[in-house]
């Protein structure tokens, strides 16, 4: 059984280079990532072969390991160029792949047989026998289904090997379908959710219509945009770290293959701290709650759940009322460089959002400080001055009122000024 000494491995998502470096720098023990293929995420902006390698060389030079995601569920055709992409992994070396579908699993064993094979939540694994089955096989990882409790977590930790590891969501969007094996994207948009390419019908607003009275709404919606009658809270457990531990969990992953490096940043940073200060005393851990608290909080979310953790979730896990993220800060880009010109100091970012010179913003950093600065000057590529910074993915350089470090991030408060 785990105790609160031996803390669990942190997982957090990375949807390019950018965010991958942003993770490891932001607290993760583990980061996963999907290549140009065979990933649940097509949307995401992914990994080309060198972005994997040259992510895999930053992680692993700062102690953090790298997962691949090849968990679509293969039809034939995807059978048809799997194998040169599992060649190429082989050679790539990252710490393990992410698997759901036995087909892959076996080309997995065949192609990349030093490379461990974690089983996706998308395997529907929810009984000690299924982690048995796939522990018989060769895996070294089973990832929770959704649906499970904590109690039936626990009682799994005790039916199965001590080498064989459990990994569980901690964070991040809910699928409204089991272990997310959903038809709904397939049937409406013909985009296949197993396949990659979700486009998410279960955040659309929907109302009910009878058929003998095409264009009469039914009015079942909760407000005058209609009812958003699929749409899961987001599951947050930062509360509840130490049943999860008890558990027996030994990977605690966090949602967000599609997330900004802002959010990325803030969730990491958030669920580092938790863990290291559970580690230092379970009263460290308690007292701290209330910033654990204000910072999930300030990144995107939508309310939240703890799932299936403690039973099953009744109707106050849902959004009824809207499908809208809420926005606490807006991500305006994270510093590449410190230079020195003419004795002034200028952090080099590529900039995400606008705003101006005169601005209060904040620098938000790896150790949990977020500091307010002035923007008191914007230079473009041709250090030419600006007096606002308007179009997205601009190179730019900034002087601020306050001293900025290489990763550091840059963002300023949705609302009204900045938190004191």
């Amino acid at each position: 059984m785990h105790n609160e000494k031996n803390m669990p491995e942190l997982l957090v998502p990375a949807s390019s280079l950018e965010v991958l470096k942003i993770a490891v720098i932001y607290g993760a023990d583990a980061v996963y990532i999907g290549g140009e293929a065979f990933s649940l995420r097509a949307k995401a902006h992914n990994f080309s072969d060198a972005e994997m390698r040259e992510g895999i060389r930053f992680a692993h030079e700062r102690g953090v390991k790298v997962y691949v995601t090849v968990n679509i569920i293969a039809h034939n055709e995807d059978l048809q160029t799997l194998d040169s992409y599992l060649l190429e992994l082989q050679d790539i070396k990252p710490d393990a792949l992410l698997v759901a579908d036995p087909g892959v699993f076996m080309r997995c064993r065949k192609l990349c047989p030093q490379i461990p094979i974690h089983i996706s939540t998308q395997a529907n694994n929810v009984n000690w026998e299924t982690f048995l089955f796939w522990h018989s096989l060769g895996a070294e990882r089973v990832v929770c289904g959704r649906e499970l409790s904590l109690q039936e977590i626990q009682e799994i930790r005790a039916h199965i090997p001590d080498d064989l590891e459990i990994e569980a969501f901690v964070h991040g969007a809910m699928c409204i379908s089991y272990s997310g094996r959903c038809l709904l994207s397939n049937f409406l948009a013909g985009r296949d959710a197993n396949r990659g390419e979700c486009s998410h019908p279960c955040r659309w607003k929907y109302s009910i219509v009878e058929e003998t009275r095409p264009g009469q709404y039914m009015p079942v919606y909760e407000n005058e945009r209609g009812t958003f009658i699929f749409n899961s809270k987001d599951l947050c457990m930062v509360e509840h770290i130490p049943d999860m531990i008890h558990a027996g969990i030994d990977s605690l992953k966090i949602e967000g293959r599609m997330k900004t490096a802002l959010y990325v940043a803030t969730v990491a940073r958030t669920y580092r701290k938790a863990l290291d200060d559970l580690k230092a005393g379970r009263a460290v851990y308690e007292s701290n709650m209330d910033w654990y608290r204000e910072e999930i909080r300030d990144c995107t979310y939508r309310d939240f759940t703890t799932g299936f953790f403690y039973g099953k979730p009744g109707t106050d896990a849902q959004v009824y009322g809207s499908n809208t993220y809420i926005h606490s800060f807006i991500y305006l880009g994270w510093v590449r460089e410190i230079l020195e010109i003419d004795h002034k100091q200028y952090v080099v970012i590529e900039q995400k959002n606008k705003f101006s010179v005169g601005d209060r913003i904040e620098i938000m950093k790896p150790d949990g400080r977020d500091i307010s600065v002035t923007v008191e000057e914007i230079r473009d590529e041709d250090m030419m001055e600006m007096e606002s910074a308007p179009h997205p993915l601009q190179k730019l350089y900034i002087r601020l009122s306050g001293d900025a470090e290489t990763y550091d991030i840059l963002r300023t408060q949705e609302s009204d000024g900045l938190r004191t």
